[in-house]
């Protein structure tokens, strides 16, 4: 019932949007807000001319993301000629119509207002964590009153226990409705909802549990008030004592724009920046809760086994027992792996030494395509934005639920909207929105190819048709070839306005690494790297190669990276890097966007930035390289791949190298597998070394088991 009322809401979402967005709707109409004159689209609300006109509406209950709801009334109006205010968020704007935003009837009404939402509100500023913050205590200073008139007792309110992301503090909600419109239509898991009337409203979950989203935080973005916050950092600090910075989220491969708020060399949150092209004003769980694991189980000191133990060292004699056994050691028999949280710096820096000794042996932290000489085989080439424009999307051997959980809500606006449909080939999971299952293993492709299922007409009709292919499902025998004659049947897929053909990574730093020429560590299925003995292995924060006992006991292992993890307990040698909140370093989004980081915080104790730790290393080595600081490292990374400093920017394939791709992959010839296509991510709060050393995800993860064993549904089927 939930998701029907979803849809029909959508056309009147997409219209509201449509100001915010850039969207442009068929007509323009001429009106006037305060005697300015504004072209602003026919179907607009009140709210959004006037933004437009560069006047602030106060406001509780709207957003321009969400549904209008239209109950709070803060943003009340007066039209010409009108016999009453308007609500100016729900009441769309007319030829000529004439707005007054400010007077003396419209402020004694926002005043009233204001009375009744404090009768009842509870006077714990003190001891509230969004003071500071809170839309409530702005609007009080410009519309409340020093007393109030009412004086019967302040209504009290069951606080709820919706899991361990988000404290409720439910005496506070003034029913604004935006947490139950973001879960219903962003993120699509309808568990909040209202019960009761009037006095006796409440918003809450309809049976006790947890939330099941995976953007379940931005309910505390979104609540003007202090009703629901952040319950792993409560009470840890105020607004005002916190230090921002701008960087960019590398939990997952979308590459959200973060702010983080440091207390001196503490991170004590992460939350989100608007950027309409990438991930609009959200972010997943993952990358604003798990930024406790930046503190706990932190590589300080460079370690060296000794007598099977890990001793600290100096970094000069750790720095020449790696140079001495790489000088020691064939070029054939070197490896070096890049892991999900490499940066671009460091894989430009690695590489570039590796190769002055002769080495040529690159991969990555896990199976990848082998087509990796052109661009367009592993990066997102429809763009995120681009997202909202497809009208037949195939999700192949990818669950973007948990993959890219800001990314699915995008795939959720068309579905919202019915302009789209959908169709997975892969196992069967909670998408947050209704597709049509063609096959769990690869050979759904070829019978979408052979126009065997009902799916492949609607794919064939598609002006914007989109394919989106997990990259541990691309890199099964068979699946890339299959995926090359599935496009070939399908014309509208790869043209010059458009390009649906679309790979979903699932690590911050996979996109860059096959940028700077990292191929796959795994390349012929044995379970070795490479298929051979290495007798020095260089893993670049790669834990799984560890993990999966990938690496060969009799090599010398060198690992560098923030946390002792996997990586590190195999190694002969540890050097301490810095994490993301701790240097400017560049990554590269599974659509090709080149972003970086800020420092935030200090690296701890002796840990360094990884591209100075390799240029060190390069001279120890005596192969040193041809440049010192960032800006002629940054030089060198333009010479390797000029996307790579094109920051913000995307640089699309063109057609003909796009399609030379595709045509390669046909004639390989190769056939699918026919096991299940398998997904990248298992349980999506522990996938990387921050999120694993995350108390907070640790607690999200049990309660996720928890709720899963308690409904007793299978786990590829269940909301994660």
């Amino acid at each position: 019932m939930l998701r029907a009322a979803a849809q029909r809401l959508g056309g009147t979402i997409a219209k509201r949007r449509a100001f915010h967005t850039g969207a442009r709707l068929q007509k323009e109409i001429e009106m006037f807000v305060d005697g300015k004159r504004v072209m602003v689209e026919e179907g607009s609300a009140i709210i959004q001319a006037a933004e437009k006109a560069g006047v602030t509406i106060p406001r509780f209950c709207y957003h321009e993301r969400l549904g209008v709801a239209g109950n709070c009334r803060m943003c009340l109006v007066e039209i010409e000629k009108a016999p009453k205010l308007a609500a100016s968020c729900a009441m769309p704007v007319m030829p000529g119509m004439r707005v007054i935003t400010e007077s003396a009837k419209i402020k004694q009404a926002r005043e009233g207002v204001m009375e009744f939402l404090l009768a009842n509100h509870p006077l714990d500023c003190p001891i509230c964590d969004q003071g500071g913050e809170c839309d409530l205590q702005d609007q009080s200073m410009r519309y409340g009153a020093d007393r109030g008139r009412f004086g019967e007792a302040k209504r009290a309110v069951e606080d709820k226990d919706i899991g361990p992301l988000v404290r409720t503090t439910m005496t506070r909600c003034i029913q604004c409705t935006r947490c139950v419109r973001f879960i219903n239509e962003v993120a699509g898991t309808g568990e909040l909802g209202t019960t009761g009337r009037g006095n006796d409203m409440q918003i809450g979950t309809y049976v006790s549990r947890a939330l099941a989203s995976e953007l379940s935080g931005n309910i505390i973005d979104l609540c003007p008030v202090g009703a629901l916050t952040a319950k792993p950092h409560a009470f840890a600090a105020r607004a005002w004592e916190l230090t921002p910075t701008d960087s960019v989220d590398v939990m997952d491969a979308l590459g959200s724009n973060i702010r983080v708020d440091a207390r001196g060399a503490e991170i004590i949150r992460v939350v989100p920046r608007t950027n309409d092209a990438v991930n609009e004003e959200w972010l997943a769980d993952k990358g604003r809760f798990a930024c406790d694991g930046l503190k706990r189980q932190r590589l300080t000191v460079p370690l060296v086994r000794v007598d099977g133990r890990l001793e600290p060292a100096p970094w000069a004699d750790a720095l020449q027992l790696v140079a001495a056994r790489l000088r020691a050691t064939p070029p054939d028999r070197v490896r070096a792996v890049a892991g999900d949280l490499a940066d671009a710096e460091a894989l430009v820096a690695l590489k570039d030494l590796l190769n002055a000794a002769g080495c040529e042996r690159l991969g990555v932290d896990s199976p990848t395509n082998s087509e990796i000489d052109v661009r367009a085989a592993y990066t997102f080439n429809a763009s995120v934005a681009g997202i909202e424009a497809a009208d037949a999307v195939l999700l192949i051997g990818t669950n973007p639920r948990v993959e890219a959980p800001v990314l699915n809500a995008r795939l959720r606006k068309p579905y919202l909207a019915s302009t789209a449909t959908f169709a997975v080939v892969g196992p069967a999971c909670d998408l947050t929105y209704d597709y049509a299952h063609v096959d769990a293993t690869a050979a759904g492709i070829d019978a979408l190819a052979r126009g065997q299922h009902a799916f492949a007409a609607e794919l064939r009709a598609a002006d914007r048709p989109l394919i989106v292919i997990g990259a541990r499902a691309l890199a099964e025998p068979g699946v890339a070839a299959a995926v090359a004659r599935l496009a070939a049947a399908v014309p509208a897929l790869v043209t010059r306005e458009w390009n649906g053909l679309s790979v979903l990574q699932a690590a911050a730093g996979r996109t860059a690494a096959l940028d700077i020429g990292y191929g796959s560590s795994k390349q012929d299925g044995s379970n070795r790297l490479d298929g051979s003995a290495a007798r020095f292995v260089y893993l670049l924060g790669a834990d799984g190669v560890a993990m999966r006992g990938e690496v060969d006991p009799e090599a010398f292992v060198v690992y560098q990276g923030h946390h002792g993890d996997a990586g590190a307990q195999a190694a002969d040698v540890v050097l301490p890097g810095a994490a993301y909140t701790e240097k400017a370093a560049t990554f590269v989004n599974t659509e090709g966007r080149a972003q970086r980081t800020r420092q935030a915080v200090p690296a701890p104790g002796a840990a360094r930035e990884d591209w100075r730790i390799v240029r060190a290393l390069s001279d120890t080595a005596g192969l040193p390289l041809a440049y010192d600081d960032i800006a002629g490292l940054r030089a060198r990374m333009a010479d390797v791949c000029p996307s790579l400093v094109s920051v913000g920017a995307l640089e699309p394939t063109s057609l003909e190298i796009a399609r030379l791709a595709l045509d390669h992959q046909i004639k390989s010839g190769e056939e699918v597998g026919a096991g299940e296509l398998p997904l990248a991510i298992d349980d999506y709060y522990l996938t990387d070394v921050v999120s694993r050393a995350s108390r907070t995800m640790a607690r999200a993860s049990a309660a996720q088991r928890q709720q899963m064993e308690e409904t007793a549904v299978p786990r590829n089927q269940q909301a994660i």
